[in-house]
């Protein structure tokens, strides 16, 4: 599929409303928004930072069909309202909106609309259609740059500490609230979230449905736990509001198949650190106590927070524990003893061209690739850092089998980042502020607190044995030795469509989590 991919051009099927997403209108785009409010202008000024990546995309993503027939449709297209579902929502829009007062988060009871949606979009991958892999195809490069660039902002805010974040899980957090917004704000979002409109109409049709990506989004997370009883996947979406606000009935049940728990509950956020208190209780106590001190303060003007915890716990299959701890170099002047993980086999390997890191792909699951990513020949994490690839596909090309001997430590990673925080940074802090048109989730005017995302991956192994005797190998045989004990980087990738899961770096295997 990704040679595919590389030797073709996409192209939208005659009569389709929808041009290519080239460099060129991403221009155009721009130049339109440089009329218009300030947070406008921002926002198209960094797409249009993006055009390269964009168009790019644009040009290497494509679906193969049975035989050698080839199926092109533009992104847009497969996401895009489509006329009928336009006349359903202009209906809706006449009935009035339908709403509810959430039930106290002190409340002991469990509320009437609230449910456990665990198993309610669980999809095997022979029940995806054509059109639904190309819609996972698509839109696993839109979450990989929006990924790429909210961890550069995070690495440059925790410089020499572990660093972990879920791409899926943040570009699930826009989402959520592009469904929720109206106007220029669902506008804004929509330009964030990769889709660009075409022209410049501002009719239904040139609008993506938000809950078709995060349909795709959710089928991503349902394939990492499709028949893998090895793993352990789970999300968790928390949606606290302040006392006495109607919410959108309609909003939070396009939201309940987002996660395998999704909960909405009134907390009084002008008390904050007792609503602080009773958030992280809350979240705690949801996760079955994984999820510890999620936040350590909120503001007191908050009307809506949003709170996400995604976990993933693997073990590197057929790995051994080393009999002894070995060094760790947490920097070029400091080790540490941290219990190590051996195992060989063959596994994807690759160095870049300019020989700065090497690449190793091990499976850790059915659906599930781990990419570890370590500077060679003397040069650090932060050069690596700079050079990492920006389309997703370049981190899984040039990859080739080979019989390797790979020694890692055990580590769990865990990190919370706030999604107002990156927008801020990104210069774009109006875009979810206090002038945000999210009239589709109240007809309250809200104030959008903090849009937390918290990630946690584990990697452990799956045996109990010390590792055989390397004196016992075949000399031709012998295996590349690949030995992580110096920072390295790690990607989590969902194998059939490639999305990125999780991204981190980790500094020291044993720093507190």
């Amino acid at each position: 599929m990704r040679e595919a991919a590389s030797r073709a051009v996409t192209a939208v099927p005659a009569g389709a409303d929808f041009q290519p997403l080239s460099a060129p209108s991403l221009e155009k785009a721009a130049v339109t928004m440089n009329n218009k409010q300030e947070k406008q202008q921002t926002l198209w000024k960094w797409l249009s930072n993006m055009k390269l990546a964009a168009g790019l995309l644009c040009l290497l993503l494509c679906f193969t069909a049975v035989g050698c027939d080839r199926v092109y449709v533009h992104p847009f297209s497969l996401n895009a309202i489509n006329e009928s579902a336009c006349e359903e929502l202009e209906r809706l829009a006449q009935e009035g909106k339908k709403t509810f007062v959430p039930a106290s988060i002190e409340s002991q009871t469990t509320p009437a609309y609230e449910e456990d949606v665990k198993d309610e979009v669980r999809l095997d991958s022979p029940s995806l259609s054509v059109r639904g892999r190309q819609k996972l195809i698509y839109l696993k490069d839109f979450v990989h740059v929006l990924g790429m660039r909210f961890y550069s902002l995070q690495r440059e805010a925790r410089q020499g500490q572990n660093v972990l974040l879920s791409p899926t899980s943040l570009y699930g957090s826009l989402a959520s609230f592009y469904l929720g917004a109206s106007n220029q704000t669902a506008a804004d979002l929509q330009g964030l979230l990769g889709f660009v409109p075409p022209s410049g109409d501002s009719n239904c049709t040139s609008r993506v449905d938000g809950r078709k990506l995060l349909e795709s989004l959710r089928t991503i997370e349902s394939l990492v736990k499709t028949q893998d009883e090895e793993l352990l996947f789970s999300k968790v979406f928390c949606l606290f509001s302040a006392p006495g606000i109607l919410l959108s009935q309609q909003f939070v049940h396009n939201l309940l198949p987002s996660a395998d728990a999704f909960y909405t509950r009134a907390v009084d956020f002008t008390n904050p650190s007792e609503a602080t208190k009773q958030i992280n209780a809350f979240v705690e106590a949801k996760s079955k106590g994984q999820s510890k001190h999620l936040l350590t303060d909120l503001d007191p003007t908050t009307d809506l927070l949003v709170a996400v915890d995604v976990r993933l716990a693997a073990n590197a299959k057929k790995a051994s524990w080393l009999k002894e701890p070995q060094e760790f170099w947490v920097d070029s002047n400091r080790a540490i003893s941290v219990p190590m993980l051996s195992v060989t086999g063959m596994f994807k390997y690759m160095t870049d061209t300019s020989e700065t890191f090497s690449a190793t792909e091990i499976p850790v699951g059915k659906n599930v690739l781990l990419v570890l990513l370590q500077p060679i020949n003397g040069n650090d994490l932060d050069k690596v850092e700079a050079k990492l690839p920006l389309q997703s596909s370049a981190w899984l090309e040039n990859l080739s089998p080979r019989k390797i001997k790979l020694t890692l430590p055990e580590f769990r990673i865990e990190d919370s980042s706030d999604l107002q925080e990156f927008l801020a940074d990104m210069k774009l802090p109006a875009l979810l502020g206090k002038e945000a048109d999210l009239s589709k989730i109240s007809d309250t005017h809200l104030t959008v607190g903090k849009i937390m995302n918290k990630a946690f991956f584990k990697l452990s192994s799956d045996a109990t044995h010390q590792p055989e005797d390397a004196t016992a190998q075949e000399e031709d045989s012998v295996p590349q030795e690949v030995m992580l004990n110096k920072p390295f980087l790690l990607a989590v990738f969902e194998a059939k469509s490639r999305a990125m899961l999780f991204l981190g770096r980790v500094t020291n295997p044993l720093q507190e989590v």
